[in-house]
């Protein structure tokens, strides 16, 4: 087996070569070791196929000892006959699917999912245009496309084709169509969030100083009412903080504030808070050892794109940072879909594509795969593309001079086929069809190939809602984050010593003025033997009065408050003010309309 292979892989280096004369030698070869010889797919070993090629009753390629190696894409080569697989030993390489509106992403993207699901690889993937529920589904011979499944099915060799339903979580970040999804301020970040609110770098720099504090004064940051309080503390201390961390002004805090209450409108807050999600509620597998598919309403969420990209950012991250380092599996642990993921780049500062870069280039240690899903591999910068092994590109439509350039640049990203012209195939592939590059042996990337996309195995297009309900309702998960917690944070303490502080004032200024009234009664008394005659305004007598019968003044401050004392004073005094009572009806609103 292995001479057989490294046989096969000198012709595929030398495809001059006459390999008629080394074929026949090793027959029954594994079709694996066939198909990545470029020579073998021309006329001139036409022949030789029916002889060498094993054909099994599965497309899929299964180990020695039963365990899955591949998932079968589809067919292409010549009449589409030559089965194109992706080796689940790099599939962790990560991947793209490209190509313009309605040429088959979303079905590639499905049958990718049904496939790892089907190997024991959990999926997660958002569903940008709401028609992925059908996963739950499985397809049905009365569908209007059933005959044309079948069809393609047969033309491809796709023998053991059959309809199937796959374990399925629904998510959602609005809760509504799926479970509640979560993360804490805190674990988003400041750079996340500076990149989710827009910010300048002078403001994203105040965030990090409120960050910075929050972690001294042991303030949790929850959700968006612990920010926003805590930015009410940062801008009442701005005077001590500058002098420590840098020049914190109002307007800058005041600027984030604005940006908080849009992100608010926009629904951002039902992103924040607790419970929290657990990565171990995406990497799960049902009882039957197939992956469970994690599917993110998108649709509503789409109407904030900054929104939507940068929670699916932050959740590759906590993989990157929260999985142990695995080498290289035989398979994922996880694959990653992120759908219009040019999003994610548009206008993101260096830093974040750096951290994009990094975050891809290492992550696949760790076991996950991470497939983007976009229209143009333009929009993918370059040193992300490099990371992406495994290539679907549908076609692209050349309506400018731009895009002709974008399509000779895509055409450029794979290896070239003597068959055809890479750059005319993209161009002319039609629905369905794609030109596909998967990694080989050794990781090295397959030579491109027009190739015929199978057809799924579960509905196409979304399911019925309350079919959806139910499967909502009785999934491993139900009621685990349905209700939300609301344990003490920022915002509590906060409002704690404000509280408190108000307490102390208010007794501290009832002692003093009992104080000043015992003071002023024995001062009057001692004015009837002074001598001195009391004219029209006392001002002046006041004036000319020795100091120890002046009456006692309060000290505009007795000692130097500490940075949390400071804070809790001048909220304090805020109380009784209208701007106080503003702040306080604003932070109580929202945590009352929260629950």
């Amino acid at each position: 087996y292995l001479i057989a292979t490294d046989a096969m892989m000198f012709v595929s280096r030398r495809q001059q070569h006459d390999c008629t004369k080394l074929i026949p030698k090793y027959t029954k070869l594994h079709p694996a070791i066939l198909l990545s010889c470029p020579a073998y797919s021309s006329s001139r070993l036409a022949e030789h196929r029916e002889d060498c090629m094993v054909h099994p009753d599965s497309i899929t390629v299964t180990g020695e000892d039963g365990v899955q190696e591949t998932i079968f894409v589809g067919g292409g080569g010549e009449a589409y006959a030559e089965p194109q697989n992706l080796l689940l030993k790099y599939a962790n390489r990560h991947g793209l699917i490209a190509g313009a509106t309605g040429t088959g992403k979303t079905v590639t993207l499905q049958i990718l999912a049904e496939s790892f699901s089907s190997a024991g690889v959990p999926v997660f993937l958002s569903d940008v245009k709401g028609d992925l529920s059908g996963l739950a589904k499985s397809g049905s011979a009365s569908a209007k496309l059933h005959d044309a499944f079948t069809k393609r099915a047969g033309t491809i060799g796709f023998s053991d084709y059959a309809y199937d339903k796959f374990p399925v979580t629904f998510w959602d970040l609005f809760g509504d169509q799926g479970h509640p999804i979560r993360t804490t301020v805190s674990e988003m970040g400041p750079l996340l969030l500076s990149r989710l609110l827009e910010l300048t770098d002078v403001q994203e720099g105040v965030l990090n100083i409120a960050f910075r504090v929050s972690d001294e004064e042991g303030l949790p940051l929850l959700d968006l009412r612990d920010l926003q309080a805590l930015l009410v503390w940062v801008g009442q201390n701005a005077k001590d903080l500058s002098l420590r961390y840098g020049n914190v002004s109002s307007s800058s805090v005041g600027a984030i504030q604005r940006a908080l209450l849009v992100l608010e409108n926009q629904g951002g807050s039902q992103m924040f808070g607790e419970p929290a999600m657990e990565l171990s509620d995406i990497m799960r597998t049902d009882e039957d050892g197939r992956g469970r598919i994690s599917i993110l309403a998108a649709d509503k969420l789409m109407n904030s794109p900054r929104l939507y990209a940068t929670f699916l950012l932050w959740l590759l991250s906590e993989l990157f940072e929260e999985l142990p380092e695995i080498g290289d599996p035989d398979k994922p642990i996880l694959v990653f879909f992120f759908d219009e993921a040019h999003l994610l780049f548009d206008d993101a500062p260096k830093a974040l594509v750096d951290k994009v870069e990094q975050v891809a280039r290492l992550i696949r240690s760790k076991g996950v795969g991470v497939y983007f899903i976009t229209q143009n591999p333009a929009g993918v910068p370059e040193d992300v593309l490099g990371q992406l092994g495994n290539r679907v590109q549908h076609a692209l439509r050349a309506y400018t001079a731009k895009d002709r350039r974008d399509l000779r640049q895509a055409a450029e990203n794979y290896r070239d086929n003597p068959a055809f012209s890479i750059e005319d195939a993209i161009r002319e592939v039609g629905v369905g069809e794609a030109v596909t590059s998967m990694l080989e042996r050794k990781g090295v990337p397959g030579i491109a190939q027009r190739t015929l996309i199978r057809p799924p195995s579960s509905q196409l297009g979304p399911m019925a809602d309350a079919m959806r309900a139910g499967l909502i309702a009785t999934s491993p998960l139900a009621g685990k984050y349905e209700a939300q917690v609301d344990r003490e944070s920022a915002f509590e303490i906060l409002q704690a010593r404000a509280e408190a502080a108000a307490r102390e004032a208010g007794e501290a200024e009832a002692v003093e003025e009992e104080t000043e009234s015992a003071a002023e009664r024995e001062y009057r008394a001692g004015r009837r033997y002074s001598g001195n005659r009391v004219g029209r305004s006392s001002s002046r007598v006041t004036r000319e009065a020795p100091a120890e019968e002046q009456p006692r003044r309060r000290s505009s401050s007795r000692r130097s408050d500490s940075v949390g004392t400071a804070f809790a004073k001048s909220f304090a005094r805020q109380l009784g003010t209208q701007s106080g009572r503003a702040v306080v009806r604003g932070i109580l609103g929202g945590l009352f309309k929260g629950r």
